[in-house]
């Protein structure tokens, strides 16, 4: 499986009291290479869990990778901050919604309604991963 992945995935998987848990952990055992994310996303993650050794090792034995450079895409992101600002995006999702344009074979692993609005290349559907009900 190919994918990106964002905050809501990485905690439900790390955190076993997370409502949405054992679909994290049935979406990883599907799991043939590493997930791509951004730095945005490790920060945010991080910071629920509340653990930043248990992301490290998130790396470390091959579940994410990172894979998104912002500073090369700053106009990409400030046009997608401008177009969904009645959303109030934050920095995470406006860099996965590139990611997912830079990468059309990858679907978006999250637990965030959001990206069932949000659009990459102004119009196409993001493909998404995501627990029922989201």
């Amino acid at each position: 499986m190919k994918g990106i992945t964002d905050t809501g995935f990485l905690v439900a998987f790390a955190n076993r009291s997370d409502a949405h848990h054992d679909w994290a952990v049935a979406v990883v055992e599907k799991v043939t290479e590493p997930l791509l994310t951004c730095e945005a996303v490790l920060a945010e993650t991080t910071f629920h869990l509340g653990d930043a050794a248990l992301m490290l090792q998130m790396i470390e034995h091959g579940l994410i990778k990172l894979a998104f450079e912002a500073d090369e895409h700053l106009s990409h992101l400030k046009a997608l901050a401008v177009r969904y600002a009645d959303r109030a995006p934050d920095f995470a999702d406006l860099c996965l919604v590139r990611m997912s344009a830079l990468l059309p074979k990858h679907s978006v692993i999250t637990v965030d309604g959001d990206f069932r609005v949000y659009r990459r290349n102004k119009r196409d559907v993001i493909p998404l991963i995501c627990p029922q009900g989201v």
